[in-house]
């Protein structure tokens, strides 16, 4: 006999594929849309696709073969050992998402030869929930600040969303050799991949056809001298290395890239040869209405460069206040 199963409020919001492979992985895609199609699975009584999105509430009518599947238990990973804990780095939590602190040196995912990153620790933030948070977006390993981790799957899809349409608004703090000519101006240089991927592959501005584009705006904070500027910046698309590639195209690399300004990037005196990248804030639509606004302290060595030259590390100033409508 067929089982009525309720959608429950970790599953909101997720396409009804998803919700089977969640709950049912012994049942393969092609067996569940031939299921669809015959009428033998339904959505609060009625025929659905694969592709809709299921709302916390809804009845879900299961037949008989796929309640009977067994599909054979996997051992879960082991989770990454590590001395750090995530719930230092916690700027701001609710039942939908975090708000990290990213510490430099602290990979945003897994790769050859790392140990340590934040995917492989977000079972310390499970707390009360069964699903295990998610990463929205990544930031480099060297890169500090804002991360967003989501609690639930409807919030991992809004907050997704309202990256991909650009309804968020991102700032970086960085620390640049050099002062851009412009105090306030806009980087469009489209970027394409060259080199090998894990053999020296980079970032490079590029007019050839497969190049992506992309558009920083930036504004100068504070400068010492015409050694060092304090640099805001805001991406408005989202391209691999991209405000480090933008910076350094103006002929002010971020201190600490030398992956993008060679020797010029080198740090001077007690100004540490680590990456000054930071990412400062976030506004950004909320799953659940309304906007999230979020800022992060800067990171220990970027903390010290600040004072040494003379920089206000809680500055508040909206380096991208919103243009005035003529009227």
């Amino acid at each position: 006999m067929p089982e009525l199963r309720t959608v429950t409020q970790d599953d909101d919001g997720i396409r009804l594929d998803r919700w089977f492979r969640r709950h049912y992985p012994a049942l393969t895609h092609a067996r569940l849309e031939k299921l669809l199609r015959k009428g033998e699975v339904r959505v609060d009584g009625k025929r659905a696709k694969s592709a809709d999105r299921i709302v916390a509430g809804q009845s879900l009518r299961l037949p008989p073969q796929v309640l009977h599947d067994k599909v054979e238990e996997r051992p879960k990973p082991a989770p990454v050992q590590t001395s750090r804990k995530l719930e230092d780095a916690i700027l701001y939590m609710d039942k939908h998402l975090f708000v990290l602190n990213k510490p430099s040196g602290l990979a945003t995912q897994g790769g050859s030869g790392l140990k340590e990153h934040v995917d492989g620790m977000l079972d310390q933030l499970s707390y009360e929930k069964t699903t295990r948070p998610k990463l929205v977006h990544r930031l480099d390993r060297d890169t500090s600040g804002v991360l967003l981790v989501a609690r639930t799957a409807q919030a991992a899809a809004g907050l997704s969303l309202a990256l991909a349409s650009r309804d968020a608004s991102k700032v970086y703090w960085a620390l640049v050799k050099g002062v851009p000519k412009q105090k306030h101006g806009i980087v469009k240089a489209a970027l394409a991949k060259e080199g090998v991927r894990g053999k020296g592959e980079r970032m490079t501005v590029s007019d050839e056809d497969d190049a992506k584009f992309a558009l920083t705006e930036y504004a100068v904070m504070g400068q010492a001298g015409q050694e060092f500027a304090w640099v805001a910046a805001r991406p408005v698309t989202g391209r691999t290395h991209q405000i480090r590639v933008h910076l350094a195209s103006l002929g002010t690399p971020i201190v600490g890239d030398f992956k993008y300004g060679g020797t010029d990037a080198k740090g001077k005196g007690a100004i540490a040869d680590k990456l000054h990248l930071h990412a400062r804030s976030i506004d950004i639509a909320r799953p659940d209405g309304g906007r999230l606004q979020v800022t992060a302290p800067l990171s220990p060595h970027m903390q010290k460069s600040w004072g040494l030259l003379g920089f206000d590390p809680n500055d508040k100033r909206d380096p991208f206040p919103p243009k005035k409508k003529r009227k």
